[in-house]
């Protein structure tokens, strides 16, 4: 690519948000917004599906393609391996929104 004022503002954007997220507070905090937004986004998906009830079947099946790609992803890696933050924020996006879809699972049970 050209080196154009935009590319150089997003390339000192994209290493400044890169640094400020090296600090391990940020980081474990940035993963911690994750899991909680994918367990949010369960109780969504779940009430929203729930309601219309006409796509049950297509949206379960989407969901669980999106799981196993996410955990393809994931697992792919060397365990000892150290995970780039994307990498490892989606899967706390992918365990939350399990936890949140297994919760309203247990709450429809009983």
């Amino acid at each position: 690519m050209q080196n154009t004022r935009l590319n150089n503002l997003l390339d000192a954007i994209a290493t400044r948000l890169g640094q400020w997220f090296l600090n391990p507070w940020r980081r474990l905090s940035l993963l911690i917004i994750s899991f909680l937004f994918g367990f949010f986004l369960a109780n969504v998906i779940s009430t929203t599906a729930g309601q219309q009830g006409v796509l049950d079947i297509m949206v379960a099946a989407f969901l669980v393609v999106l799981t196993e790609v996410t955990s393809r992803i994931f697992y792919s890696q060397s365990f000892f391996a150290k995970r780039s933050l994307l990498v490892e924020s989606l899967n706390l996006f992918k365990v939350g929104f399990t936890y949140g879809l297994f919760l309203e699972a247990f709450k429809l049970g009983s």
